[in-house]
């Protein structure tokens, strides 16, 4: 039906009013005492009501349920109860939906001249509500048109199964009446919750001030009044973390925080209730810590075998510690940093944000927030040559065994070759101040495991099996050289 019709339901008796709208549809909400837990990909609602129940079997509808409700995973518990069968009515009462109903039924309309004000009245028949609306009216057949002329469609009643509010219906089987709690516990898409941090970096004083956000979002219908809420920091089905392009130095911590945990999640109770309502985003403080110890630092990462023509920018990296003594004292569920730095007129101005997983107490966090417009690295390769390994390297002794054969030994001999590739790494700084810059050459492991590092410029650390990095001094406004000497199998 178009836009600009006006659908006025007629007042319906009031014993078939009581069975086709639910009580809440007069203004409140229908439900109890709610908690809702919330996952990374779904939501655990439960929904404790007081209702008067019959001894035996009777039906009992629960509106204000999820629309993203899934069925299959209602659980209802109630002193002295089972369940029998339950449905869930989704078919909610719309205008769309209310005329798809009368197709085959009379309907009024009523006109309105535009210039008098005067009322018509004719009676109609639907036809058809698919692309439009299609009537017969006497003896014509008309589409009620959008042109703009003021329409309104009058039904006799509501028809039976439409509801205002997604409803459950069970049936239950009571042994004795009375009135009793009624708990009703399902899972629901529609609601999410994500992390994000506010962290302002004061670089003359090497401290960082992080707060930290929860954002609630409820994408679904349903509104949830007054809920005790829990949020769960973890990915359960098989969903990932989201942490991209953080700086190598990252590591994971050790210590407990001091959180309740399911499982192997970590809970975040918000500190009261609240009401998540439908289509709406709320915020909620959770983290709030300052004057955490922090440093800046620079990084460039090369991939093996790289050599670049001209100078890339190094990355600029915030780092800091989710320590109980010296850090922020708490896991991080994952989520984005934005890092701000205060200006010369100490208005804070954003410099970078990226994404983090789930990070325990006594992480090692290195944000990356961009690269750097005045430190660069130009890496080069000074030399690469073919190596011979030494005689006893080049035979291999097999004994082999064939059923039915006498055993024998097989002698193989073959040239074992190795790479020698010397690098070489020019690091310029444009800035007033002296610089420190990780190199980190990377691609050292392919599968075997052996690589060797036979001279370097200066003693580098090795962070695995595919990665060294060395902490070169880049004095201010000038240069400094890294050289490092590979042997490789490839």
């Amino acid at each position: 039906m178009t836009r600009s019709i006006l659908l006025l339901m007629a007042v319906v008796p009031a014993a078939a009013s009581a069975q086709a709208v639910p009580p809440a549809a007069s203004g409140g909400s229908a439900q109890g005492d709610v908690s809702v837990t919330i996952y990374a990909n779904n939501a655990l609602v439960q929904d404790t009501r007081q209702l008067t129940l019959p001894a035996g079997v009777s039906r009992q509808e629960f509106p204000d349920v999820s629309s993203e409700i899934r069925p299959a995973t209602v659980r209802l518990s109630a002193d002295g109860t089972t369940i029998v069968e339950q449905n869930y009515d989704y078919d909610l009462l719309s205008p769309r939906a209310l005329m798809d109903k009368a197709v085959g039924q009379t309907i009024t309309l009523v006109r309105t001249n535009p210039a008098t004000g005067a009322e018509t009245r004719e009676q109609a028949r639907v036809l058809a509500s698919n692309d439009g609306v299609i009537l017969q009216i006497g003896s014509r057949i008309e589409v009620l048109r959008d042109d703009g002329l003021p329409v309104r469609v009058v039904f006799d009643s509501l028809p039976p199964n439409l509801r205002a509010r997604p409803t459950l219906s069970v049936t239950l089987d009571t042994r004795s009446g009375g009135r009793r709690p009624v708990t009703i516990s399902y899972l629901t898409g529609g609601l999410s919750w994500s992390a994000d941090y506010v962290a302002l970096f004061d670089e003359a004083k090497s401290t960082i001030d992080v707060q930290g956000w929860i954002t609630l979002g409820n994408n679904g219908g349903t509104t949830y009044v007054n809920a005790d809420t829990l949020l769960v920091a973890g990915s359960s089905g098989g969903n990932t973390g989201s942490g991209r392009g953080l700086a190598p130095d990252t590591r994971p911590g050790t210590q407990t925080a001091g959180r309740a945990r399911l499982g192997d999640f970590y809970l975040y109770p918000l500190g009261h209730r609240t009401t998540i309502a439908a289509n709406q985003q709320k915020q909620v403080s959770f983290l709030s810590v300052g004057g955490v110890a922090a440093h800046k630092l620079y990084a460039f990462r090369n991939g093996w075998l790289g050599s670049d023509d001209e100078p890339r920018s190094a990355d600029t990296v915030i780092g800091f510690s989710t320590a109980r003594e010296g850090g922020l004292g708490d896991a991080l569920p994952a989520g984005t940093v934005r890092v701000y730095m205060r200006d010369a007129k100490g208005q804070p101005q954003f410099v970078g944000e990226n994404g983090i997983d789930h990070m325990p107490m006594g992480s090692e966090l290195a944000i990356k927030t961009g690269e750097a417009f005045d430190v660069k690295v130009k890496p080069a390769i000074d030399k690469r040559e073919r190596i011979l390994s030494d005689e006893w390297e080049r035979t291999a002794r097999y004994r082999i065994t064939v059923k039915g054969q006498p055993t024998r030994t097989v002698e193989e001999a073959r040239n074992v070759i190795y790479w020698r590739t010397a690098m070489r790494y020019v690091l310029t700084n444009a800035r007033p101040e002296a610089v420190m810059v990780d190199v980190s050459q990377a691609g050292l492991d392919n599968t075997w495991e052996d690589t060797r590092v036979s001279a370097e410029s200066q003693p580098g650390d090795q962070r695995s099996l595919d990665e060294r990095v060395w902490h070169v001094r880049v004095p201010a406004n000038g240069t400094a050289t890294l050289t490092a000497t590979f042997d490789t199998r490839y």
